[in-house]
């Protein structure tokens, strides 16, 4: 009776082998699936590692690098939290930005995250929501990866569980986790990958292709930027596959596109109406405004530089070539093994040959319009400087992201290269060969173990300095007891916004908008921290800033009121009326005393209530 295996290319496929003779049947291991527990649980370990510090003050805590990006998030998570008490269409929002309100979709929302979890941001709260979140995130994309790995490319646990640690804490995805969650949510990519390349299996495309719909449907809630990245790296495995393996592809390519185009119908169907409003829904735009992103490339010593967040890396490298995102920083041992790997894998290993492709192509497609190296711009064009900035979805990709494909590829390398000296690249029942009455494999001789040993060390050695430090974080301070008790609620009516001082923006107004996130958006603010539509469309961060807001940002940076006259009260007026304010009310604040003189010179004296300052507007509108 022939034994069904799984060909161990990168497009698994039921093939069999002859049977062999006189193998007594074995009783099943237990150890596969212990081995299988330790990883997911070493993996969750590392999560909460990760997170330690917010765990040690989570109601006030934010990230050190990224504050307003944190206090962003959690104010995703009180939205979703929202969007389900109150059964309102979380596609968009007027609780930010009042009275226009935001594209919720047009920005990094990660509805398939904070709608399935809104019971557990209305019993926790949205502070330990995201700090829970971000290190179960980590936990949960290193978990799939090892499984993906485990389970259709390399046969041993061990290299499947190193191979998941990089994929879930690599540097670059530990550096996104200062306060952006979205691009640590990778846990559907691994499997969004096998279910890819599996889709030539023959009889199986209406499954396999209903599968990856689901699963792209989903990354679209999730983030879009990454499945792009995905879909790219996919495509670029498919053609080297191609290139490769011609006849195969050819025997198989029917069935795949078959598969595929049932995978692609059914995510559009599930996602058309979402895309539609994402692009011309309320506040939808086109495109960034000067195509801010484009000249963010990625410097060619970050490949060999320790990461800031690692146990090797040191803060003061970003004052060099730190100007740009950490997607890479692997450190110079690490590249080093992955070129010795790549040079003693490529010949016989299909994987590793598509990898090496994948590696070149990104690697040179990060680069960005201009080479970068030690933090100098050189005068030598990149890929990027021959693309237009207009070009639909590239116009709103940052080259430097790109690299985030490489280092997914060198996890799956060092899963690789540890499955090969583990010897576990055979089938799981070999051919008849000496001691195959037995089972048992022929023993790997002296020179063969300390080989081994030596690539062992080397791998262990190349990931140990990029063991991820926990997150740096700083106290922030609470809302006022005014806010967070609920003073607010007798002078702000259904369809009035209540206006923090400082009004929140993508500069200013940190603390205003987590007053906002941490009272469960009860209270409609002005402008905030998205990216909306300027008056020509384009996508621009935060609202158009209007006098008033102009003239508060100016006086925090100057730390002095200007001379206040006639036009700019009229004015004020005019914002106050444009924003449907009911209540100005300023807060503690390091330029609390200057703000309090502005406010008054535009409205008058405001009243102490509580531990705020209230300017009531109701009867001037």
């Amino acid at each position: 009776m022939a034994v069904p295996v799984v060909d161990p290319s990168l497009n698994p496929s039921p093939v069999a082998v002859e049977p062999v003779a006189a193998v007594p049947p074995r009783r099943p291991r237990r150890w596969p699936a212990r081995a299988d527990v330790l990883a997911i649980g070493a993996y969750a370990l590392l999560g909460v590692l990760v997170c330690l510090n917010y765990w040690g003050d989570v109601q006030h805590r934010v990230s050190s690098h990224l504050p307003t990006d944190h206090s962003w998030f959690e104010w995703l998570f009180a939205h979703g939290a929202y969007s389900v008490r109150h059964l309102e269409n979380p596609l968009f929002t007027a609780r930010q930005n009042a009275p226009d309100g935001v594209n919720m979709m047009a920005n990094t929302s990660l509805l398939g995250v904070t709608l399935p979890l809104a019971p557990l941001t209305l019993l926790l709260g949205p502070q330990v929501m995201y700090a829970l979140y971000l290190g179960a995130a980590l936990s949960a994309t290193a978990a799939t990866s090892y499984w993906m790995l485990s389970r259709h490319l390399v046969r041993s646990r061990a290299a499947a569980f190193v191979g998941g640690v990089f994929l879930g804490f690599a540097p670059g995805i530990v550096h996104h986790a200062n306060g952006q969650p979205n691009f640590v949510s990778n846990f559907l990519l691994p499997l969004i990958v096998a279910r890819v390349l599996r889709l030539g299996e023959p009889g199986r495309r209406l499954r396999n292709g209903v599968a990856l719909g689901l699963l792209v449907a989903y990354q679209i809630f999730i983030n879009e930027e990454m499945l792009l990245l995905t879909a790219l790296a996919c495509l670029v495995i498919v053609v080297a596959y191609v290139v490769q393996r011609p006849r195969a592809a050819r025997e198989r390519a029917a069935t795949f596109l078959a598969a595929l185009g049932v995978g692609g119908g059914l995510a559009l169907l599930l996602t058309a109406y979402p895309i539609w409003f994402q692009f011309n829904g309320p506040q939808s735009y086109r495109g960034l405004q000067g195509g801010v992103f484009h000249n963010w490339g990625e410097d060619l010593m970050a490949f060999v530089t320790f990461a800031r967040d690692t146990v090797a890396g040191d803060e003061a490298v970003e004052q060099t070539i730190g100007l740009t995102e950490q997607n890479t920083w692997f450190g110079w041992p690490l590249v080093l093994v992955a070129l010795v790997a790549l040079v003693l894998l490529v010949r016989r290993s299909l994987p590793a040959r598509i990898l090496a492709v994948l590696m070149v192509v990104f690697t040179v497609a990060a680069i960005g319009p201009k080479v970068r190296f030690d933090g100098v711009e050189t005068t030598v064009d990149g890929p990027w400087a021959y693309l237009p900035d207009d070009l639909p979805l590239v116009e709103m990709m940052m080259p430097t992201r790109l690299a985030l494909v490489v280092a997914g590829a060198v996890g799956v390398l060092l899963a690789l290269a540890w499955n090969a000296l583990a010897g576990a690249g055979r089938p799981p029942v070999p051919r008849p060969r000496a001691g195959a009455a037995t089972g048992t494999p022929p023993a790997a001789g002296p020179r063969r173990r300390w080989l081994r040993g030596i690539g062992y060390a080397a791998i262990v050695a190349a990931l140990l300095p990029l063991f991820p430090r926990p997150l740096p974080a700083e106290r922030i301070d609470p809302p006022p007891h005014f806010i967070t008790a609920g003073g607010w609620r007798p002078y702000v009516p259904d369809g009035r916004t209540l206006v923090p001082v400082p009004i929140p923006s993508n500069v200013h107004g940190l603390p205003t908008l987590r007053w906002s996130a941490l009272t469960g958006q009860e209270f409609p603010i002005p402008a905030g921290y998205f990216i909306g539509p300027n008056e020509n469309g384009a996508g621009v961060f935060g609202a158009p800033n209007r006098p008033t807001s102009t003239l508060i940002y100016a006086t925090m940076d100057a730390n002095k009121a200007p001379a206040i006259t006639a036009e700019h009260r009229r004015q004020a007026v005019e914002d106050l009326r444009f924003w449907k304010a009911s209540v100005v009310v300023l807060g503690a604040n390091p330029r609390e005393a200057v703000l309090r003189d502005l406010m008054t010179a535009l409205l008058g004296p405001p009243q102490r209530i509580d531990d705020v300052w209230l300017w009531d507007v109701r009867d001037r509108l």
